[in-house]
């Protein structure tokens, strides 16, 4: 492809090169491979019950004061799809023909019923009735349709409250008896039960630049307090998602779309970008969470004790891992130990050996193992699948026949092929994003993530661009293919620890209300 020399310097200003560009334009061209499920991940079959959670919980809490622990929640979505409903409300109803509930009645919009009828528990009720009072005259005399009219215009629309513009982590998520907390607050305040060390708890969070000031605002606000509140001192850093991982996005016949002004369009490339951001912490165990997955500090206690049962996995076959791998390295290794080794990344670390590997030479066997042993692991928390969308647990074959244990998203997957199509309907758990990671190795150096990615499993999506259609592609993502080569372990845990807002109803849920 011959790009111009305006071209050549934005990919410069970006941290791309032009071989970078080429290479996401023939992906577009080639196209990516579906997933190709072996069979869904289920319990004792790639997914590990544990009866014994007091005792993993125990051997965590015993470490945890001796490890560097940190937390970290991708948090630079923007709260748009939460008010999703609430934004074709505003388009489409007319108080002068219908009323509220007739317009719930015809175009079924239970989400909108819900929403009005549930108006006072919602946590920003007050400000935003606040805030409607002022914008507009007479707001206590309108009659009760055209209050909610108003009621919602001030929380959505750009020159009041703008809710769908700002950060989901800064949006109101719960109210106390004497306080309104937010996502992020409630995030900070739940590394306390889990993510701390010796008094001190450290927090990352991948946010978008221009939502930096403002979250800097609400820190400087509430750690004064928290620290007060809990006798833990807290270090909280950001990073965004770097420039140099956007893609450029292209025509439905595979060129290269610019804007109205001749430049290229780029886009962020999801949230798999963020194993970049990922590589620099530098901790022995980090908990990753998204940001909207919290809830009221009642029931933060029995999330917090999978979160340390999920870590107490982690460190137990850790430990086993490092002990096989420093045998390794002394030589003069029998076919015995060999053998033991094969049987614990086999049933505990559910990695599927080469058929081969019988046949393997000692040296062979020895270079085989010690190369599946070091890697970074991550422990995954699976629920049970209610039905949500979105990704779960799966044994997945990739192009060089190697079977192994993967979180695949439905896109990933052809479910014009009906065998496929099965597998995906037929899985009984749900990733809720619960992630214990270690990623470092048995000598105590990290790995470098972007080792360990399956390009092959990124995404091209349709998107628009001022009407205009348009292919995007997505890296592979951040818990998929991102981590597609890291040791994987999942573990049941219950669905009450999973809860995300992903509308604002959600936030009438028990775990999101604490009066």
């Amino acid at each position: 492809m011959n790009f111009t020399e305006e071209d050549s310097e934005q990919f410069k200003a970006k941290g791309l090169t032009v071989e970078k560009v080429n290479l996401q334009i023939d992906t577009f061209k080639t196209g990516l491979p579906h997933a190709k499920l072996k069979s869904a991940a289920t319990l004792h079959h790639g997914i590990l019950a544990v009866s014994n959670k007091d005792k993993y919980i125990k051997a965590y809490e015993n470490k945890q004061n001796d490890i560097a622990i940190v937390k970290f929640v991708p948090a630079s979505g923007a709260a748009t799809r939460m008010f999703k409903f609430l934004f074709q409300f505003l388009k489409e109803y007319n108080p002068k023909t219908e009323t509220i509930a007739s317009y719930c009645n015809n175009k079924k919009a239970n989400d909108v019923l819900t929403f009005f009828s549930n108006l006072k528990k919602l946590p920003f009720y007050n400000e935003v009735e606040k805030h409607a009072k002022l914008a507009f005259e007479g707001y206590d005399d309108l009659s009760e349709n055209n209050q909610q009219v108003a009621f919602v215009s001030t929380m959505l629309e750009h020159d009041k409250l703008d809710f769908g513009s700002q950060p989901k982590g800064l949006l109101p998520f719960h109210k106390y008896k004497n306080q309104i907390k937010t996502a992020f607050e409630e995030h900070v305040f739940e590394a306390t039960y889990y993510a701390s060390s010796n008094k001190k708890a450290t927090l990352h969070f991948t946010i978008s630049a221009h939502h930096k000031d403002k979250f800097d605002k609400k820190l400087s606000e509430v750690k004064a307090k928290i620290e007060k509140e809990t006798g833990v001192s807290f270090k909280v850093s950001f990073s965004f998602q770097k420039a140099s991982t956007d893609t450029l996005a292209v025509t439905l016949n595979n060129e290269p779309f610019r804007l109205e002004d001749g430049s290229l369009h780029f886009r962020p490339s999801g949230h798999g970008a963020l194993i970049e951001n990922l590589s620099t912490i530098d901790a022995d165990i980090v908990f990753v969470k998204n940001i909207d997955n919290v809830v009221v500090s009642n029931y933060a206690n029995n999330v917090s004790d999978y979160k340390k049962m999920l870590a107490g996995v982690l460190l137990d076959v850790q430990k086993q891992a490092f002990k096989f791998l420093e045998t390794l390295d002394e030589g003069e290794i029998s076919e015995g130990i060999l053998l033991e080794i094969a049987q614990f990344l086999s049933t505990k670390m559910c990695v599927v050996l080469d058929d081969n590997f019988d046949d393997f030479t000692l040296n062979e066997k020895i270079s085989y193992l010690s190369k599946k042993l070091n890697r970074p692991i991550r422990i995954c928390g699976m629920v049970k699948n209610e039905g949500a969308p979105g990704g779960g647990p799966f044994w997945v074959e990739n192009e060089d026949g190697n079977v192994s244990l993967q979180i695949v998203e439905s896109a990933q997957i052809n479910q014009n092929n009906k065998a496929q199509n099965y597998i995906l309907n037929n899985a009984t758990h749900f990733n809720p994003v619960d992630l214990v990671c270690g990623f470092k190795d048995y000598k105590g150096n990290p790995f470098n993530l972007t080792e360990f990615v399956d390009y092959k499993t990124a995404f091209i999506t349709n998107k628009t661009n001022n009407g205009v259609a348009i292919k995007a592609l997505e890296l592979p993502g951040l818990w998929n293919g991102s981590m597609a080569n890291w040791n994987t372990i999942f573990v049941e845990v219950p669905l009450d620890t999973f809860n995300p807002v992903k509308t604002v109803n959600d936030l009438l849920k028990i775990q999101h209300q604490a009066q």
